[in-house]
């Protein structure tokens, strides 16, 4: 059987589970949500800025910012999530989010276009990561403010591995959780100055991680095998619990354009 594209595969994992991540305790909320906006609060005219959410998701990034700027321009590939964000906007009576479908790899805007791009809990599902960012960088304007949150990698390649095994039998579209030297790098080469990061622990549940995405059976037992035969270094590092609950890092890297 011919295997599916990967943005296929994005769009089986993530269009039909738009609700639940809407309302997932992990995504809705945390300190990188908040230490997020209290950089956009702290801009000169922060109201008037405008703001590109980069694979928003179920736009809980949009949620958090757009009380704080001019306008929100939430962009995702997928339609589900666009759908829900519009809904979850209204709700939430967040007039000034529009949405946008679109790739990270090819943004439909001008050069130097927005004031803030950001993104969050995305990058690790994108094919073309140095050609993102460099989307990133072309839309952003000059001087603007770029904001990238991501659950991070391990330079530890031991830890790494196991981290990124768990990640793929749970979640087949995804491609890498970057560790914060990969960061520095893609972020340097892709002309962004003046980064500064920031990382917090954050405790994945196991059972609502793998119900949120469906993981068949079979994959969550090879995950709790592999969570109990590995080396006593990756369970420290990764805190996992005897019921495969496990703890990983979120990163906020920012700076200028």
């Amino acid at each position: 059987m011919e295997a599916a594209p990967h943005q296929q595969k994005v769009q089986t994992q993530f269009d039909p589970q738009a609700q639940a991540y809407l309302h997932s305790r992990v995504h809705a909320s945390g300190p990188d949500l908040a230490r997020a906006r209290e950089i956009v609060q702290g801009l000169p005219d922060a109201g008037e800025k405008l703001l590109l959410d980069v694979g928003c998701g179920a736009g809980h990034l949009s949620f958090a910012l757009a009380p704080w700027v001019g306008r929100v321009v939430a962009t995702d590939p997928l339609s589900g999530m666009l759908e829900t964000v519009k809904n979850a906007a209204v709700d939430r009576a967040l007039g000034n989010i529009e949405t946008r479908r679109a790739v990270a790899e090819q943004l439909p805007f001008e050069d130097e276009r927005f004031d803030i791009v950001a993104t969050r809990y995305s990058a690790h599902h994108w094919e073309n990561l140095p050609d993102a960012l460099k989307e990133l960088r072309r839309v952003l304007k000059r001087g603007g403010l770029f904001l990238v949150i991501d659950l991070q990698g391990d330079d530890n390649p031991l830890v790494d591995t196991h981290l990124q095994a768990m990640e793929l039998l749970r979640d087949p579209s995804h491609i890498r959780d970057r560790s914060p030297s990969e960061w520095a790098r893609l972020l340097a080469e892709a002309d962004f100055a003046g980064v500064a990061h920031e990382a917090w622990p954050t405790r994945l549940d196991f059972q609502p991680w793998v119900t949120r995405m469906r993981t068949p059976a079979r994959q969550v037992e090879v995950i709790r095998i592999l969570q109990r035969e590995s080396p006593a270094e990756v369970q420290s590092a990764l805190k996992i619990e005897e019921d495969g609950s496990f703890t990983a890092m979120t990163g906020l890297w920012w700076g200028r354009g």
